[in-house]
Formats: C-alpha cells, structure tokens, sequence
C-alpha cells in the first residue's frame, strides 16, 4: 500500500487486541502504528483543530481537488454535507488508532460504504497527502516530526484496513444495486412508504438501513431505516418523511413514481435482534423511527418464538401515528406484542413525552432496549431505559451523527 509520501520513524510493532478482529490478509500488521504514543499526539492536533475544523475542512478540499481534479468526479455538484462528513470520518478514525478493534469495525464499515461512490485504493495516496498538509497549515502549535510522522503512521493503517475492506466485502456483494419503485404511498401530507424491488438479492438483517440515491440528485446519497424483515419476495419497505430543504427525501416522497429506479449501497446498522436471548425487546420508535422498529416485530414473527415485545410509538399528534393501524392488526395477530402511542397534544391515547411514558411503565430489567427516532428522543430515550433498569450495553440505537442526520 502506498502511503502518503511523509518519512518518519520506523514503524514499531502493530498493536494487539484481546479476542479475534477481522483479519485482512494483504496487510495483517494494520500499519505498524506505535499506537500509545501516536494516539497522544494524534489527538492533541485534533484538540488543535477543533476550533478550526471548518476552514480546515475547506483547505483540505481546495488541495485535494486542485492537485487531483478527476477525484471532484466522486462527489456531487453541492457536497457541502457529503464533504464534512467524509472529512470528519477521517479525523475519527485516526483518533481510534490505539482501540484496534473499533478501529477495524469503524473502518471497515466506513469502506463498505464508500465502495458506492466508486472510491478506488489509487484514491488514498492523494487523499493521505492532503490531509497531512492541511493538518500542518491549521495546527502550527502541536505539529512537527513527530506528530507528522505519528499521522503518516495512523494514515497508513487506516487506509490499508479500508482497502483491505473493501475488496473482502466485493467478494460478496456489489457496490450497490439498482431497485426500481413498484408502490408509493402516501400517508400524511409529508411521509410516504415506498416499496422497491432491487435489481438482486440485498442480504440484510431487521432493523439495519440503506443508502439511497434518487435519479434526481446524482451522488447524493441519504441513509434511510429498512421498514421489514427480509421477505420471500425481496420486496425493500421505506418510510421517508419530507423534511425541509431535504434533496432526497422531498425527491422520494413528492416525485418518484412506480417504474422510477433508485440506487442502493450496503446495508448496515447494528440495531439488530439477538435471537439467542430470551430478554424481551422495548421498542422506542418516534415518527418515521417506527420504521425499523416493525421491521424488527416481523424479525421476532418470523423466528417463530414468542417474547414479549413492547413499543412505545410517539409522535406530536394522532395524525402523525401514520403507522399505527398496522401495528394494531400486528399486535391482534400476534399476543406478545404490546403497542402503546404516545402523543405531545391532545390524543384518544397516552399524552406526553415518550421516555417519560417508557418510565412509568414497566419494570423492564427484563428487556432490552431499542430506539429509533430523532436524534433529542434517542438521547432522552437512553437515559430513560438506563434509569429504568436496562443496561446500556442492552440498549441498541444507530449513531446520532449517523443515520439521523442523514436523512434528509
């Protein structure tokens, strides 16, 4: 692997990490990083350029792009959000550079889903390069040879494990897949659920999400919650909520059509049911949160064991509840299943704020959580499930810097 062309000292032994991790055989030694020493002054440039981040960003960009112009190919005419989270992406992993397994699990994820925007290993030299040079420019106090050296050292890891990544993960599935629209229904003034039929087979579990890109907006691509379990059919479900000055999700609820084809990446989200326990699952969905949520009722359906299964379902009035007849037919067929709306106005069912509802209800100890929503009642709903007994390494939710603000 080409790393930036930086020199520095020469590389110490690669770190080790307690349990097995993904092994990528084109590089096992990750990099060689001296992960200990290297991460203290790695973050100390990342304290550097935290107030700085945004004409950071920007510097490193205007280098990428002007020294290597095929690569503005990759990203779409308006990137300002594509652009800060790819960029944010980077000085995440290489704060991880002494947790190995976490580093390996983010960035492996993270170049299953680049695979998408047609990212090649030819990118990463050019990529590691500017980096480090916008690094030096805008942390005049923390850097020198050392620290250079240290993210020379991170950089090299990093981009190996995604390149290794990458090519594991196209053995097995393409980089995305076509799925043309075969019904749109709309079920407020702003939320629609569409179903698709993808092009082949889309291997996911209950509760992960999808990136979509719309023929509309070319390489801009918004992260929306699998609506189902896998079915015999293949048929995909997605809830989307218009939201304002929202490209994709306006695109997906107020233009596309039966017969129009969207653009799928990867499936991922780790929101999934462990169907070796025998806990129960309690499910906060707010707004179009209850996608997943039915997805993962279906998943307990379909193993065919019953657990009692309790969602709480929130919303600011009954007209948003756009999903609550089905979860009612659901839970007359199924008699583990519990649903209970929850409102912030006037409603014919439970008013109020749906982690205090969750509180007064219980116990729960013998549950585990799992929570879908906007990124305020995801946090709330954590720290509710928490104070109500459950654990938090039972508690499952996507990221809120991921899947929530990208659903525009």
């Amino acid at each position: 692997m080409a790393p930036p062309s930086r020199p520095g000292p020469a590389p110490g032994p690669a770190p080790s990490a307690p349990g097995p991790v993904p092994e990528f055989t084109a590089n096992p030694g990750y990099g060689r990083f001296e992960p200990s020493r290297d991460a203290e002054l790695i973050r100390r440039v990342l304290d550097e350029v935290e107030p700085v981040s945004q004409a950071l960003t920007s510097y490193f960009y205007a280098l990428l792009f002007t020294r290597n112009p095929g690569v503005r190919t990759l990203f779409p005419a308006a990137m300002d959000a594509q652009r800060d989270r790819l960029f944010k992406a980077l000085l995440t992993a290489a704060g991880l550079v002494d947790e190995r397994r976490t580093l390996v699990e983010y960035l492996s994820h993270l170049s299953r889903g680049h695979r998408k925007y047609g990212t090649r290993p030819e990118h990463y030299p050019a990529v590691g390069e500017c980096l480090i040079d916008a690094l030096a420019r805008y942390a005049p106090r923390t850097w020198g040879e050392e620290a250079e050296a240290a993210w020379v050292r991170a950089y090299t890891a990093i981009s190996q494990i995604m390149i290794d990544a990458a090519a594991e993960d196209a053995r097995k599935a393409p980089a995305l897949w076509q799925a043309e629209v075969v019904s749109h229904e709309m079920r407020t003034s702003d939320i629609a659920v569409i179903t698709v039929r993808p092009d082949q087979p889309y291997p996911f579990l209950a509760g992960q999400y999808a990136s979509v890109e719309t023929p509309w907006w070319p390489k801009v691509w918004r992260q929306y919650s699998l609506a189902c379990a896998p079915r015999s059919d293949g048929l995909l479900v997605f809830h989307v909520k218009a939201v304002p000055a929202g490209w994709v999700s306006r695109a997906l609820v107020h233009r596309a059509r039966p017969g129009d084809v969207l653009r799928l990446g990867g499936p991922a989200g780790s929101m999934t049911v462990d169907h070796s326990s025998g806990n129960g699952l309690l499910c906060l969905g707010g707004s179009t949160g209850i996608a997943p949520i039915k997805a993962l009722v279906e998943d307990v359906a379909g193993h065919g064991r019953a657990r009692p299964v309790e969602v709480f379902y929130g919303a600011r009035s009954d007209l948003d509840l756009y999903d609550l007849d089905t979860l009612r037919e659901m839970e007359r067929r199924l008699s583990w299943l519990s649903v209970r709306p929850v409102v912030e106005g006037p409603s014919g069912g439970i008013v109020g704020r749906l982690p205090d509802a969750v509180r007064q209800g219980g116990p729960w100890h013998a549950f585990d959580g799992y929570l879908s929503g906007p990124p305020g009642m995801i946090r709330s709903g954590v720290d509710a499930l928490v104070g109500a007994g459950i654990p938090s390494d039972r508690i499952r939710h996507d990221s809120l810097d991921g899947l929530t603000a990208l659903r525009g």
